[in-house]
Protein backbone atom coordinates (compact mmCIF):
# COMPACT_ATOMS: atom_id res chain seq x y z
CA UNK A 1 0.00 0.00 0.00
CA UNK A 2 1.89 3.34 -1.21
CA UNK A 3 1.74 6.08 1.38
CA UNK A 4 0.49 8.14 -1.23
CA UNK A 5 -2.90 6.23 -1.26
CA UNK A 6 -3.05 6.49 2.38
CA UNK A 7 -3.70 10.55 2.70
CA UNK A 8 -7.17 9.55 2.51
CA UNK A 9 -8.85 7.85 5.37
CA UNK A 10 -8.53 3.94 5.26
CA UNK A 11 -11.34 1.69 6.02
CA UNK A 12 -10.17 -1.83 6.35
CA UNK A 13 -11.69 -5.15 7.76
CA UNK A 14 -11.43 -4.92 11.49
CA UNK A 15 -10.51 -8.49 13.30
CA UNK A 16 -7.27 -9.05 11.39
CA UNK A 17 -4.25 -9.84 13.99
CA UNK A 18 -0.75 -8.62 13.46
CA UNK A 19 1.95 -11.18 13.03
CA UNK A 20 3.00 -13.30 15.71
CA UNK A 21 6.36 -13.98 16.98
CA UNK A 22 9.16 -14.19 15.04
CA UNK A 23 8.39 -11.06 12.76
CA UNK A 24 11.32 -12.96 10.97
CA UNK A 25 12.77 -16.73 11.13
CA UNK A 26 15.66 -17.66 9.21
CA UNK A 27 18.32 -20.73 8.92
CA UNK A 28 21.53 -21.39 8.50
CA UNK A 29 23.91 -24.04 8.51
CA UNK A 30 25.45 -23.31 12.19
CA UNK A 31 21.63 -22.94 13.12
CA UNK A 32 19.56 -25.30 11.92
CA UNK A 33 15.91 -25.37 12.40
CA UNK A 34 15.70 -29.25 13.72
CA UNK A 35 17.73 -27.90 17.11
CA UNK A 36 15.49 -27.94 19.88
CA UNK A 37 16.33 -26.26 23.31
CA UNK A 38 13.87 -26.59 26.55
CA UNK A 39 13.87 -23.51 29.40
CA UNK A 40 12.69 -25.06 32.73
CA UNK A 41 12.77 -23.13 36.15
CA UNK A 42 13.89 -23.70 39.53
CA UNK A 43 13.38 -21.88 42.86
CA UNK A 44 15.62 -21.36 45.63
CA UNK A 45 15.38 -23.78 48.71
CA UNK A 46 16.08 -23.19 52.03
CA UNK A 47 18.88 -25.91 52.60
CA UNK A 48 20.64 -25.28 49.05
CA UNK A 49 18.48 -28.04 47.96
CA UNK A 50 16.46 -26.80 44.65
CA UNK A 51 13.37 -26.58 44.28
CA UNK A 52 12.18 -27.63 40.31
CA UNK A 53 8.42 -26.23 39.20
CA UNK A 54 6.20 -28.34 38.00
CA UNK A 55 7.42 -29.10 34.51
CA UNK A 56 10.87 -29.54 35.71
CA UNK A 57 10.58 -32.02 38.34
CA UNK A 58 8.47 -34.07 35.97
CA UNK A 59 11.56 -33.59 33.46
CA UNK A 60 13.87 -34.66 35.70
CA UNK A 61 11.66 -38.14 36.33
CA UNK A 62 11.63 -38.50 32.74
CA UNK A 63 15.53 -38.78 32.48
CA UNK A 64 15.37 -41.04 35.84
CA UNK A 65 16.90 -38.22 38.02
CA UNK A 66 19.87 -36.93 35.72
CA UNK A 67 18.76 -33.42 35.92
CA UNK A 68 19.10 -32.96 39.58
CA UNK A 69 22.08 -34.92 39.89
CA UNK A 70 23.81 -32.14 37.52
CA UNK A 71 22.92 -29.20 39.30
CA UNK A 72 24.30 -30.86 42.39
CA UNK A 73 28.04 -32.23 40.88
CA UNK A 74 28.28 -29.47 38.91
CA UNK A 75 27.88 -26.82 42.18
CA UNK A 76 24.96 -25.07 40.09
CA UNK A 77 22.96 -22.58 42.62
CA UNK A 78 21.06 -20.86 40.35
CA UNK A 79 20.18 -17.11 41.38
CA UNK A 80 17.34 -15.06 40.12
CA UNK A 81 17.73 -14.10 36.89
CA UNK A 82 20.87 -16.88 36.08
CA UNK A 83 20.60 -19.88 34.20
CA UNK A 84 22.52 -22.57 33.28
CA UNK A 85 22.70 -24.91 30.21
CA UNK A 86 22.79 -28.89 29.74
CA UNK A 87 23.78 -30.56 26.70
CA UNK A 88 22.90 -33.82 25.10
CA UNK A 89 20.55 -34.98 27.89
CA UNK A 90 17.86 -36.11 26.49
CA UNK A 91 17.53 -37.12 22.15
CA UNK A 92 14.30 -34.66 21.99
CA UNK A 93 16.27 -31.70 23.09
CA UNK A 94 19.79 -30.05 21.85
CA UNK A 95 19.97 -28.31 24.70
CA UNK A 96 18.36 -27.39 28.20
CA UNK A 97 18.51 -24.42 30.05
CA UNK A 98 17.58 -24.36 33.79
CA UNK A 99 16.30 -21.14 34.94
CA UNK A 100 16.62 -19.59 38.66
CA UNK A 101 13.11 -17.66 39.94
CA UNK A 102 14.44 -17.18 43.34
CA UNK A 103 12.06 -18.07 46.26
CA UNK A 104 9.00 -19.13 46.06
CA UNK A 105 5.43 -17.12 46.18
CA UNK A 106 7.04 -13.99 45.61
CA UNK A 107 4.48 -11.12 45.48
CA UNK A 108 3.66 -7.52 45.33
CA UNK A 109 6.93 -5.39 47.02
CA UNK A 110 5.64 -1.86 47.69
CA UNK A 111 9.10 -0.24 48.44
CA UNK A 112 10.12 -1.62 44.79
CA UNK A 113 6.96 -0.52 43.32
CA UNK A 114 6.87 -4.05 41.38
CA UNK A 115 5.32 -7.65 41.42
CA UNK A 116 8.79 -9.57 42.47
CA UNK A 117 7.14 -13.07 41.21
CA UNK A 118 6.09 -11.81 37.56
CA UNK A 119 9.41 -9.83 37.15
CA UNK A 120 11.29 -13.15 38.19
CA UNK A 121 10.22 -14.59 35.55
CA UNK A 122 10.27 -12.35 32.67
CA UNK A 123 14.24 -12.24 33.97
CA UNK A 124 14.40 -16.32 33.87
CA UNK A 125 12.59 -16.65 30.76
CA UNK A 126 14.81 -13.90 28.92
CA UNK A 127 18.24 -15.45 30.22
CA UNK A 128 17.50 -18.96 29.32
CA UNK A 129 16.14 -17.94 25.54
CA UNK A 130 19.79 -15.90 24.95
CA UNK A 131 21.35 -19.10 27.01
CA UNK A 132 19.59 -21.09 24.14
CA UNK A 133 20.43 -18.43 21.12
CA UNK A 134 23.61 -19.12 21.57
CA UNK A 135 23.57 -22.68 21.62
CA UNK A 136 22.26 -21.82 17.75
CA UNK A 137 18.87 -23.96 18.08
CA UNK A 138 15.76 -22.83 15.39
CA UNK A 139 13.02 -23.76 18.17
CA UNK A 140 13.06 -22.84 22.00
CA UNK A 141 10.09 -24.96 24.10
CA UNK A 142 9.57 -22.87 27.42
CA UNK A 143 7.23 -24.01 30.57
CA UNK A 144 4.93 -21.73 31.89
CA UNK A 145 7.45 -20.63 34.69
CA UNK A 146 4.09 -20.14 37.01
CA UNK A 147 3.29 -16.90 34.77
CA UNK A 148 2.73 -18.02 31.01
CA UNK A 149 2.21 -14.38 29.84
CA UNK A 150 5.26 -13.12 31.65
CA UNK A 151 7.53 -16.08 30.60
CA UNK A 152 6.60 -15.25 26.86
CA UNK A 153 7.14 -11.84 27.14
CA UNK A 154 10.88 -12.16 28.95
CA UNK A 155 11.80 -14.80 26.18
CA UNK A 156 10.45 -12.89 23.16
CA UNK A 157 12.05 -9.66 23.83
CA UNK A 158 15.39 -11.58 24.64
CA UNK A 159 15.54 -12.85 21.77
CA UNK A 160 15.02 -9.86 19.40
CA UNK A 161 17.52 -8.52 17.19
CA UNK A 162 17.98 -5.40 15.35
CA UNK A 163 19.99 -6.70 12.33
CA UNK A 164 17.78 -5.13 9.14
CA UNK A 165 20.98 -2.99 7.97
CA UNK A 166 23.39 -6.37 7.68
CA UNK A 167 23.80 -8.38 4.81
CA UNK A 168 20.96 -10.94 4.16
CA UNK A 169 23.28 -13.34 4.01
CA UNK A 170 24.68 -12.00 7.71
CA UNK A 171 21.82 -12.27 9.42
CA UNK A 172 21.30 -14.35 12.39
CA UNK A 173 18.11 -16.65 13.10
CA UNK A 174 15.69 -16.19 15.64
CA UNK A 175 14.18 -18.89 17.15
CA UNK A 176 10.61 -19.89 17.34
CA UNK A 177 8.71 -19.80 20.59
CA UNK A 178 6.39 -22.52 22.09
CA UNK A 179 4.75 -23.49 25.46
CA UNK A 180 5.93 -26.17 26.97
CA UNK A 181 4.15 -29.10 29.30
CA UNK A 182 1.23 -26.24 30.09
CA UNK A 183 -2.43 -25.60 29.08
CA UNK A 184 -2.66 -21.89 29.19
CA UNK A 185 -1.99 -21.19 25.98
CA UNK A 186 -3.83 -17.80 25.60
CA UNK A 187 -1.82 -16.34 28.19
CA UNK A 188 1.31 -17.18 26.96
CA UNK A 189 -0.27 -15.66 23.17
CA UNK A 190 -0.91 -13.07 24.61
CA UNK A 191 2.39 -12.46 26.29
CA UNK A 192 3.74 -12.96 22.41
CA UNK A 193 1.36 -9.89 21.34
CA UNK A 194 3.04 -7.80 24.15
CA UNK A 195 6.62 -8.66 23.19
CA UNK A 196 6.07 -8.10 19.90
CA UNK A 197 4.41 -4.77 19.73
CA UNK A 198 7.77 -3.49 22.13
CA UNK A 199 9.80 -5.08 19.53
CA UNK A 200 8.18 -3.03 16.99
CA UNK A 201 8.61 0.07 18.87
CA UNK A 202 12.13 -0.84 19.56
CA UNK A 203 12.64 -1.67 15.65
CA UNK A 204 10.84 1.76 14.82
CA UNK A 205 13.40 3.94 17.47
CA UNK A 206 16.60 2.00 16.22
CA UNK A 207 16.30 2.30 12.61
CA UNK A 208 18.91 5.15 11.54
CA UNK A 209 17.11 8.02 10.92
CA UNK A 210 18.05 8.40 6.91
CA UNK A 211 15.88 5.62 6.65
CA UNK A 212 13.24 6.75 9.28
CA UNK A 213 12.13 10.21 8.08
CA UNK A 214 8.49 11.86 8.55
CA UNK A 215 7.46 9.79 5.77
CA UNK A 216 9.01 6.51 6.18
CA UNK A 217 7.47 6.32 9.54
CA UNK A 218 3.77 7.23 8.53
CA UNK A 219 4.64 4.19 6.11
CA UNK A 220 5.18 2.17 8.76
CA UNK A 221 2.62 3.31 11.00
CA UNK A 222 0.23 2.28 7.62
CA UNK A 223 2.15 -1.10 6.95
CA UNK A 224 1.92 -2.01 10.75
CA UNK A 225 -1.89 -0.93 11.52
CA UNK A 226 -3.93 -1.51 8.08
CA UNK A 227 -4.31 -4.93 8.22
CA UNK A 228 -4.97 -4.60 11.79
CA UNK A 229 -7.92 -3.54 10.66
CA UNK A 230 -6.87 0.19 11.90
CA UNK A 231 -8.10 3.54 10.34
CA UNK A 232 -4.66 5.56 9.30
CA UNK A 233 -5.09 9.07 7.83
CA UNK A 234 -1.57 10.87 6.71
CA UNK A 235 -1.80 14.61 6.58
CA UNK A 236 1.01 16.70 4.34
CA UNK A 237 2.58 19.81 5.04
CA UNK A 238 -0.26 21.85 3.05
CA UNK A 239 -2.88 20.15 5.87
CA UNK A 240 -0.93 21.05 8.65
CA UNK A 241 -0.60 24.56 7.13
CA UNK A 242 -4.48 24.69 6.69
CA UNK A 243 -5.50 24.24 10.22
CA UNK A 244 -2.65 26.67 11.83
CA UNK A 245 -0.41 24.48 13.59
CA UNK A 246 2.09 27.63 13.57
CA UNK A 247 4.08 25.74 16.77
CA UNK A 248 4.93 22.43 15.28
CA UNK A 249 5.70 24.37 11.13
CA UNK A 250 7.71 26.48 13.41
CA UNK A 251 10.21 23.20 14.31
CA UNK A 252 9.68 22.02 10.91
CA UNK A 253 10.92 24.17 8.59
CA UNK A 254 14.26 23.38 9.06
CA UNK A 255 14.31 20.47 7.75
CA UNK A 256 14.31 19.05 3.99
CA UNK A 257 12.16 16.77 4.69
CA UNK A 258 8.66 17.69 5.00
CA UNK A 259 6.49 17.58 8.10
CA UNK A 260 3.59 14.80 8.82
CA UNK A 261 0.65 14.14 10.72
CA UNK A 262 -0.65 10.73 11.43
CA UNK A 263 -3.92 10.30 12.83
CA UNK A 264 -5.25 7.01 13.74
CA UNK A 265 -8.30 5.71 15.58
CA UNK A 266 -9.36 2.43 16.56
CA UNK A 267 -12.64 1.71 16.79
CA UNK A 268 -12.98 -1.22 20.04
CA UNK A 269 -16.07 -0.05 21.93
CA UNK A 270 -19.68 1.50 20.85
CA UNK A 271 -19.38 4.64 18.43
CA UNK A 272 -21.15 6.75 21.07
CA UNK A 273 -18.44 6.06 23.76
CA UNK A 274 -15.88 9.06 24.56
CA UNK A 275 -12.04 7.75 23.16
CA UNK A 276 -8.87 8.24 24.55
CA UNK A 277 -6.72 10.35 22.92
CA UNK A 278 -2.95 9.30 22.58
CA UNK A 279 -0.57 12.22 21.41
CA UNK A 280 3.06 10.65 20.84
CA UNK A 281 6.12 13.30 19.93
CA UNK A 282 7.38 12.06 16.32
CA UNK A 283 10.86 13.99 16.02
CA UNK A 284 12.44 11.60 13.97
CA UNK A 285 15.83 13.31 14.24
CA UNK A 286 16.77 15.91 16.67
CA UNK A 287 20.15 17.77 16.64
CA UNK A 288 18.86 20.37 18.90
CA UNK A 289 18.38 22.99 15.94
CA UNK A 290 20.68 26.45 16.46
CA UNK A 291 21.41 25.26 20.10
CA UNK A 292 23.29 22.14 18.69
CA UNK A 293 23.35 19.37 20.62
CA UNK A 294 26.66 17.41 21.07
CA UNK A 295 28.78 15.82 19.01
CA UNK A 296 29.09 12.84 20.94
CA UNK A 297 26.37 10.78 21.13
CA UNK A 298 23.98 12.70 19.32
CA UNK A 299 23.43 9.53 17.31
CA UNK A 300 20.74 8.33 20.15
CA UNK A 301 18.85 11.33 19.42
CA UNK A 302 17.26 8.75 16.22
CA UNK A 303 15.13 7.84 18.81
CA UNK A 304 13.71 11.29 19.71
CA UNK A 305 10.71 9.62 18.48
CA UNK A 306 9.96 6.66 20.53
CA UNK A 307 6.99 8.44 22.36
CA UNK A 308 5.35 8.18 19.04
CA UNK A 309 6.67 4.49 18.33
CA UNK A 310 5.38 3.24 21.67
CA UNK A 311 1.72 4.77 20.73
CA UNK A 312 1.87 2.76 17.54
CA UNK A 313 2.82 -0.27 18.72
CA UNK A 314 0.35 -0.14 22.13
CA UNK A 315 -2.15 0.62 19.45
CA UNK A 316 -1.66 -1.89 17.35
CA UNK A 317 -1.82 -4.55 20.55
CA UNK A 318 -5.41 -3.37 21.46
CA UNK A 319 -6.45 -4.29 18.42
CA UNK A 320 -4.64 -7.77 18.46
CA UNK A 321 -6.11 -7.94 22.19
CA UNK A 322 -9.61 -6.87 21.15
CA UNK A 323 -9.99 -3.86 23.92
CA UNK A 324 -13.01 -2.84 24.24
CA UNK A 325 -11.82 1.08 23.78
CA UNK A 326 -11.85 3.87 21.14
CA UNK A 327 -8.41 5.40 20.57
CA UNK A 328 -7.44 8.76 18.60
CA UNK A 329 -4.20 9.26 17.98
CA UNK A 330 -2.08 12.00 16.51
CA UNK A 331 1.65 11.87 16.32
CA UNK A 332 3.10 14.77 14.34
CA UNK A 333 6.23 14.03 12.44
CA UNK A 334 9.36 15.94 11.73
CA UNK A 335 13.19 16.75 12.29
CA UNK A 336 15.03 19.22 14.10
CA UNK A 337 17.79 20.14 12.21
CA UNK A 338 20.05 23.65 11.71
CA UNK A 339 19.37 25.54 8.78
CA UNK A 340 18.85 28.77 7.33
CA UNK A 341 15.06 28.16 7.61
CA UNK A 342 15.18 27.12 11.55
CA UNK A 343 13.44 28.86 13.85
CA UNK A 344 15.52 31.03 16.32
CA UNK A 345 16.37 31.92 19.96
CA UNK A 346 13.84 34.39 20.67
CA UNK A 347 11.01 33.63 17.77
CA UNK A 348 7.23 33.87 19.04
CA UNK A 349 4.81 31.85 17.67
CA UNK A 350 1.00 31.53 18.20
CA UNK A 351 -0.32 28.15 19.44
CA UNK A 352 -3.11 26.49 17.81
CA UNK A 353 -5.43 27.51 21.24
CA UNK A 354 -4.12 31.37 20.97
CA UNK A 355 -1.12 31.69 22.78
CA UNK A 356 1.94 33.02 22.23
CA UNK A 357 4.74 30.77 22.65
CA UNK A 358 8.27 32.25 22.95
CA UNK A 359 11.23 29.87 21.47
CA UNK A 360 14.35 30.48 24.26
CA UNK A 361 15.75 27.02 23.70
CA UNK A 362 15.23 25.78 20.08
CA UNK A 363 16.44 22.00 21.64
CA UNK A 364 12.76 22.14 23.36
CA UNK A 365 10.86 21.31 20.19
CA UNK A 366 9.34 18.33 21.24
CA UNK A 367 6.76 20.83 23.41
CA UNK A 368 6.00 22.79 20.45
CA UNK A 369 4.75 20.13 18.50
CA UNK A 370 3.00 18.25 21.20
CA UNK A 371 0.81 21.85 22.47
CA UNK A 372 -0.18 22.10 18.43
CA UNK A 373 -1.29 18.00 18.26
CA UNK A 374 -2.68 18.43 21.90
CA UNK A 375 -5.37 21.09 21.31
CA UNK A 376 -6.13 19.58 17.59
CA UNK A 377 -6.69 16.60 18.96
CA UNK A 378 -8.84 17.78 21.93
CA UNK A 379 -11.16 19.99 19.42
CA UNK A 380 -11.56 17.49 17.16
CA UNK A 381 -12.22 14.45 19.72
CA UNK A 382 -13.74 15.76 22.68
CA UNK A 383 -11.93 12.67 24.66
CA UNK A 384 -12.69 11.29 28.18
CA UNK A 385 -8.77 11.05 28.95
CA UNK A 386 -5.56 12.49 27.17
CA UNK A 387 -2.40 10.18 27.31
CA UNK A 388 1.18 11.43 25.97
CA UNK A 389 4.44 10.12 25.56
CA UNK A 390 7.87 12.01 25.05
CA UNK A 391 10.83 11.91 25.32
CA UNK A 392 10.91 15.42 26.53
CA UNK A 393 13.30 16.58 28.79
CA UNK A 394 16.87 15.29 30.22
CA UNK A 395 16.19 16.14 33.73
CA UNK A 396 14.30 13.16 33.81
CA UNK A 397 17.10 11.20 32.84
CA UNK A 398 19.21 12.43 35.51
CA UNK A 399 16.56 12.09 38.15
CA UNK A 400 15.39 8.46 37.44
CA UNK A 401 17.83 6.95 35.06
CA UNK A 402 16.60 4.42 33.45
CA UNK A 403 14.17 2.79 36.55
CA UNK A 404 11.34 4.34 35.53
CA UNK A 405 9.02 6.86 33.57
CA UNK A 406 8.60 10.32 34.88
CA UNK A 407 4.61 10.94 34.92
CA UNK A 408 2.99 13.64 35.73
CA UNK A 409 -1.01 13.56 35.89
CA UNK A 410 -3.78 15.74 37.23
CA UNK A 411 -6.26 13.06 38.32
CA UNK A 412 -5.18 11.12 41.27
CA UNK A 413 -7.80 8.19 39.98
CA UNK A 414 -5.86 8.43 36.57
CA UNK A 415 -2.37 7.76 38.44
CA UNK A 416 -3.56 4.96 40.61
CA UNK A 417 -4.53 3.30 37.54
CA UNK A 418 -0.67 4.30 35.96
CA UNK A 419 0.86 3.01 38.97
CA UNK A 420 -0.82 -0.47 39.00
CA UNK A 421 0.07 -1.02 35.33
CA UNK A 422 3.59 -0.04 36.46
CA UNK A 423 3.92 -2.71 38.60
CA UNK A 424 1.68 -5.63 36.75
CA UNK A 425 4.07 -4.69 33.35
CA UNK A 426 7.71 -4.15 35.55
CA UNK A 427 7.97 -1.00 33.62
CA UNK A 428 7.76 1.19 36.69
CA UNK A 429 6.76 4.72 36.76
CA UNK A 430 7.29 7.29 39.20
CA UNK A 431 4.91 10.01 39.33
CA UNK A 432 6.20 14.10 39.36
CA UNK A 433 4.39 17.32 39.95
CA UNK A 434 2.59 19.50 38.76
CA UNK A 435 2.54 22.45 41.13
CA UNK A 436 1.09 25.94 40.19
CA UNK A 437 5.03 26.81 41.53
CA UNK A 438 6.62 25.16 37.91
CA UNK A 439 3.24 27.13 35.67
CA UNK A 440 4.76 30.53 36.78
CA UNK A 441 8.03 29.33 35.92
CA UNK A 442 6.40 29.13 32.36
CA UNK A 443 3.55 31.45 32.22
CA UNK A 444 5.12 34.88 34.38
CA UNK A 445 6.73 36.85 31.32
CA UNK A 446 5.26 40.39 30.05
CA UNK A 447 5.76 39.72 26.82
CA UNK A 448 4.08 36.20 25.88
CA UNK A 449 1.95 34.10 27.17
CA UNK A 450 4.51 30.74 27.42
CA UNK A 451 8.03 30.15 27.38
CA UNK A 452 9.03 27.09 25.68
CA UNK A 453 11.90 26.94 28.32
CA UNK A 454 10.62 28.66 31.35
CA UNK A 455 12.70 29.75 34.14
CA UNK A 456 15.29 27.76 37.29
CA UNK A 457 15.68 24.19 37.56
CA UNK A 458 12.99 21.32 37.68
CA UNK A 459 13.42 20.60 33.46
CA UNK A 460 11.01 17.39 33.49
CA UNK A 461 8.46 19.36 35.52
CA UNK A 462 8.86 22.75 34.05
CA UNK A 463 8.28 20.96 30.72
CA UNK A 464 5.20 19.45 31.85
CA UNK A 465 4.21 22.73 32.97
CA UNK A 466 4.34 24.34 29.41
CA UNK A 467 2.21 20.95 27.78
CA UNK A 468 -0.35 21.83 30.84
CA UNK A 469 -1.30 25.39 29.62
CA UNK A 470 -2.23 23.32 26.23
CA UNK A 471 -5.22 21.02 28.14
CA UNK A 472 -8.41 22.03 28.92
CA UNK A 473 -10.38 20.31 31.88
CA UNK A 474 -9.86 16.86 30.83
CA UNK A 475 -8.11 14.03 32.58
CA UNK A 476 -4.64 13.79 31.46
CA UNK A 477 -1.28 11.46 32.04
CA UNK A 478 1.79 12.61 30.45
CA UNK A 479 4.89 10.61 30.18
CA UNK A 480 8.49 11.65 30.48
CA UNK A 481 10.14 8.76 28.53
CA UNK A 482 13.72 10.29 28.16
CA UNK A 483 15.49 7.98 30.76
CA UNK A 484 13.86 4.48 29.46
CA UNK A 485 13.06 4.89 25.83
CA UNK A 486 16.57 5.26 24.59
CA UNK A 487 18.99 2.92 23.90
CA UNK A 488 20.19 0.17 27.10
CA UNK A 489 23.20 1.77 28.53
CA UNK A 490 23.36 -1.06 30.98
CA UNK A 491 22.45 -4.88 31.24
CA UNK A 492 19.39 -4.04 34.06
CA UNK A 493 17.22 -6.58 32.34
CA UNK A 494 18.09 -9.79 31.47
CA UNK A 495 15.76 -9.25 28.58
CA UNK A 496 16.65 -6.02 26.71
CA UNK A 497 19.68 -6.26 24.53
CA UNK A 498 22.66 -3.38 26.03
CA UNK A 499 22.86 -1.00 23.25
CA UNK A 500 19.67 -1.23 21.87
CA UNK A 501 17.08 0.50 21.94
CA UNK A 502 14.00 -0.47 24.30
CA UNK A 503 10.97 0.27 22.88
CA UNK A 504 9.56 1.37 26.74
CA UNK A 505 7.22 2.17 27.51
CA UNK A 506 5.09 0.03 25.43
CA UNK A 507 4.04 -2.43 27.45
CA UNK A 508 2.62 -0.33 30.55
CA UNK A 509 0.90 1.87 27.72
CA UNK A 510 -1.07 -1.96 26.88
CA UNK A 511 -1.73 -2.65 30.36
CA UNK A 512 -2.96 0.70 31.25
CA UNK A 513 -5.45 0.73 27.89
CA UNK A 514 -6.49 -3.21 29.22
CA UNK A 515 -7.69 -1.69 32.79
CA UNK A 516 -9.24 1.45 31.57
CA UNK A 517 -11.00 -0.58 29.32
CA UNK A 518 -12.24 -3.78 30.73
CA UNK A 519 -12.25 -2.27 34.78
CA UNK A 520 -14.61 -4.68 35.89
CA UNK A 521 -12.53 -7.66 35.49
CA UNK A 522 -9.54 -6.55 36.97
CA UNK A 523 -5.68 -7.27 36.65
CA UNK A 524 -6.87 -11.38 35.87
CA UNK A 525 -6.36 -11.80 32.13
CA UNK A 526 -3.18 -9.86 31.70
CA UNK A 527 -1.46 -10.83 35.16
Amino acid sequence: MSLTGCFKRLHVVRGALPRVWPTRSFCSDECADEKKGLILGVYEGDNEEPIFTKAAAKFNDHLGGKLLELMKTGGCELKKGHGKTFNNIDKEFWSVALVGLGREKLGYCEMEAIDESLEAVREAAGSGAQLLKKECVGRILIEGLGHPEQAAEGSALALWRYQENRSRQNWRPIPTLELFDDSDAESFQRGLFKAESQNLARRLSDTPANQMTPLHFAQETVNELCPCGIKVMVHDKDWVENKKMNAFLTVARGSCEPPVVVEISYCGAHQDQKPILMVGKGITFDSGGLCLKKCDGMDRYRADMVGAAAIIAAIRAASALSLPVNIEAIIPLCENMPSGMSMKCGDVVMGLNGKSIMITDTDNEGRLILADALVYGQNAYHPRLIIDVASLTPGVRAALGSAASGVFCNSQTMWSQVRKAGVITGDRVWRLPLWKYFTKKVTRFRSHDVNNKGLGHGSSCIGAAFLNEFIDCVDWIHFDVTGVGFKSEEKNYSYLTKGRMTGRPTRTLIQLLYQLSCPSEGQRKLE
